[in-house]
Parts: C-alpha cells; structure tokens; sequence
C-alpha cells in the first residue's frame, strides 16, 4: 500500500480525495484541515472512511511534525491548504510534498490568482501540480495545462474549471510521483523571474471610471459572485456591479467620465475613458444623469 497524508480543504480537496480514495493500493494515513473552520465534508468522508483527522494550529511546530512523521507517508499532497511547509517538512520530504496550484507557474504565484488572470485580461488561465520547496509556489513542476479563457468565462466559471481540472491533474501526478515515472522540472527553464500576486485586498473592488472600458469589464467580471463583487458609489450610495456586457456602444457624448448615459429597465450605459460599457447585473438605485466617482487612475 502507498501511504498518502492529506492536507485541504473545500470542494476541491473533496473531489481529490473521494478520486483517492477509489484507487486500491492507495492508503490515505490522515487528513489534516485549515485550523479555521475545519472542512465539515472532509470530515465525513475520513468518519466513513476511518481515516485519522488532524487540525493543527501551527503545522509546523516539532511536535506536530513528528505526529506526521510517524504515519510514515511515501508522499504529502496538499489542495487548498492554507499552511506553508517550514523546512522540516520541506528537508525531510524532498520531492515527496505535492501541491496543486491554480495558476500558470512560474507566472501567478500567490493568492487570489483566478481573481487576478481575469482582472489582468489574459487570454487563458493555468493549473499546476509541483513539488513545495522553501519558497512559495516555486518548487519544481511535475503537470501543469492551460485553459482558455473567454469573453463569457468570469470568476464563478473559473472556479468551477478549476474545481474539476485541479483534482484531475493532482490525482494524476501523485501517480506519476508513487509509480516513479515522473520527470519534474524546474520553473526557471521557462522563466528565471516569474511573477507572484498578493492576495486580493481592500479597494480593489472599486471600479475607476476613467479606465478603459474593457479593463472595467475585466475587473467586473474577476471579482463577480462568489467574489466580493466590483462596486461604486454614486455620492454617498453604495452600488454593487456583478456584471456587465463585454460589447462597448460607442456613444458620442458630451457627458463627464462615469456619467450615466443611459438607464433602462434591465440595464444602463456608463460613460468611461474611451467609450461607454453596459451593466448588465447590479444592486442599489441608479439614474440617468447620475455619476459614479471617479478615483484616481493608479495601476
């Protein structure tokens, strides 16, 4: 038997393990969970499958490592775990760390990358299973594909994408790795630099009228449900922006950027920096004539 410890959590750690857990040489030691509301599903699936549960404050303190060490895993695989390996687990499981990452490494290392593809405008979005070294998401890649992206993907669809590639891909590779048939590779052959984003954070939601109007379709539809969802304000009033059209009217006005232009029942027209953009989804009262404010145009 090939003794696998678990790291995860949500829908995409669910649909790895329960593919796991169906292939028979296959022994899955213990599920460890986020500490912060432990994964209720993962729980019922290690209950009904008498597997171990672990959640652990601080992953990294010796006690906890050597609890790990004891179950004598030939491999770790890690998907949506928010801990990063410290170097005891990184030095005594060299190449026997896995993690599934939904970006195209070495580009989009970090957080919130499916938010920041779409935000970015990129004409597709990648998924990559790699070995944990010292650094974050710069281990050596053992799969990665990339996924095109189109003008009626948003992050709601990204997600779903995601949900179901990532654990195939992970399930694949661990094989790979077990059966010794992998040939990993390091990330510097197809970048020395890469690129890494933050997290999503506070202001990122508001929508800056003087941008294009295709960047501001690209913000509206990389943060949209289950996101946070892109938002203006119009004085004081609080709009929430969940969606809007990717075909821009171009509309001569004399109004002032971020002037609405138009309203109708099911949607209304903003003025923007080179044209005009249609929202389509939204929450709160708006009117024509009404303008949103316009923050400064900082990238």
């Amino acid at each position: 038997m090939k003794k696998i410890g678990f790291f995860g959590d949500g829908i995409w750690a669910e649909k790895t393990l329960n593919k796991l857990l169906k292939i028979k040489n296959y022994k899955i030691s213990f599920i460890c969970l986020r500490f912060s509301n432990p994964d209720k599903n993962l729980i019922k699936i290690a209950k009904k499958n008498k597997i171990k549960v672990l959640v652990k404050k601080n992953i990294n303190l010796k006690k906890n490592f050597i609890e790990i060490k004891k179950f004598n895993c030939e491999l770790l695989v890690s998907m949506s775990y928010d801990q990063i390996f410290g170097n005891d687990f990184v030095d005594n499981y060299k190449k026997k760390i896995l993690n599934c990452h939904a970006g195209d490494l070495p580009f989009y290392r970090g957080r919130s990358v499916l938010n920041w593809v779409l935000v970015k405008d990129e004409k597709y979005f990648g998924i990559t299973v790699h070995f944990v070294d010292k650094k974050i998401d710069t281990g050596n890649i053992i799969l990665k594909e990339k996924f095109p992206i189109k003008d009626k993907d948003n992050f709601k669809t990204l997600l779903n994408k995601a949900s179901v590639n990532c654990s195939k891909l992970l399930l694949k590779a661990t094989k790979l790795v077990l059966e010794k048939k992998n040939i990993s590779y390091k990330q510097s052959i197809i970048s020395k630099k890469g690129s890494y984003f933050r997290k999503r954070g506070r202001g990122d939601e508001l929508i800056k009228w003087n941008k294009t109007s295709r960047e501001i379709f690209s913000l509206i539809r990389g943060i949209c449900k289950p996101s946070v969802v892109a938002r203006g304000f119009i004085g004081r009033k609080l709009i929430l922006i969940n969606k809007s059209s990717s075909k821009f009217p171009n509309i001569k006005t004399n109004n002032k950027i971020g002037t609405v232009i138009t309203r109708k029942k099911n949607y209304f027209i903003v003025k923007t920096l080179d044209s005009n953009i249609r929202i389509t989804e939204w929450l709160g009262s708006v009117e024509k004539g009404d303008r949103f404010k316009v923050y400064a145009n900082n990238k």
